[in-house]
């Protein structure tokens, strides 16, 4: 999701509709942003931007996983105060907050914080994807944080990002968005055609690597931050919770959640 001063804006995908429509369908038509089919998370985060410049140019937005779990979420939600606090009007700063790791993980990605800038962040020296268990230690003894893919930042600066790699992209999306009315939880005929003919975009390894000078880390104390970017991590959240919650979760819609693999699996024959 997007979260701009005023408003939240979720970013789904076309064939996903049965799953996010009912849950979505509390906010305006106009905030759910949907992509005719998924080409990856670097076009997934420039199709809302653009749709937020069009509305506020100076617009403060903050970028936010869907697939996340935080156990004490007064201690994020302190981290993003302060982020948001920190950046000045039509400041180009873009913050990345980094989770104090609770343990080595070979699963997720991790930010080696450079020096300390004197006003609470520090800056991107580099980033490491998934590293083995044993480099995984070495990082987190290095000061590394876990990456947490939320960022704060003014929507000029992160389209500058974009525009300095791939401008003909940026005019081309830009031009989709405008042309053409957006229909309720539906996307234009020019965005369609435009998403057939795009390649994959990785938000990460095609956007943020290589742009570490334009990047601050804010720190975040441990709060039990977990991605559920997989079923067996979804279930290690769930066994993680205390008795109670765990059966109130599951008499709820988490075992809806895990039957998503099983979903997938028979729409799409993945594993």
């Amino acid at each position: 999701g997007v979260v701009s001063m005023s408003r939240l804006c979720a970013i789904v995908a076309a064939q996903h509709r049965c799953w996010w429509k009912e849950p979505l369908s509390r906010l305006r038509p106009s905030n759910v942003i949907v992509q005719p089919e998924n080409r990856g998370t670097g076009h997934g985060i420039l199709l809302p931007l653009l749709h937020l410049f069009d509305r506020d140019p100076d617009a403060l937005v903050i970028i936010l996983p869907s697939d996340h779990y935080v156990r004490d979420e007064s201690t994020l939600n302190r981290a993003l105060s302060v982020a948001t606090g920190q950046l000045q009007p039509r400041s180009m700063e873009i913050l990345m907050l980094g989770i104090e790791p609770d343990e080595p993980d070979e699963e997720l990605g991790y930010i080696l914080p450079g020096r300390d800038d004197g006003t609470g962040t520090l800056q991107v020296d580099r980033f490491v994807e998934k590293p083995s268990a044993s480099l995984a230690s070495a990082l987190i003894d290095g000061g590394a944080l876990w990456n947490a893919f939320i960022l704060v930042a003014r929507v000029q600066a992160l389209l500058e990002l974009y525009q300095r790699r791939f401008p003909t992209l940026i005019t081309d999306m830009r031009s989709a968005v405008r042309f053409g009315t957006h229909q309720p939880f539906g996307c234009t005929l020019a965005m369609a055609e435009l998403y057939a003919r795009l390649p994959v975009l990785d938000f990460s390894r095609d956007v943020l690597d290589g742009a570490e000078q334009s990047l601050r880390v804010l720190p975040v104390p441990r709060c039990g931050w977990s991605d559920l970017g997989s079923p067996h991590r979804v279930a290690r959240v769930l066994c993680s919770l205390p008795s109670p919650a765990r059966r109130r979760s599951a008499q709820s819609s988490l075992i809806t959640h895990l039957n998503l693999a099983v979903q997938h699996q028979v729409f799409h024959g993945g594993p």
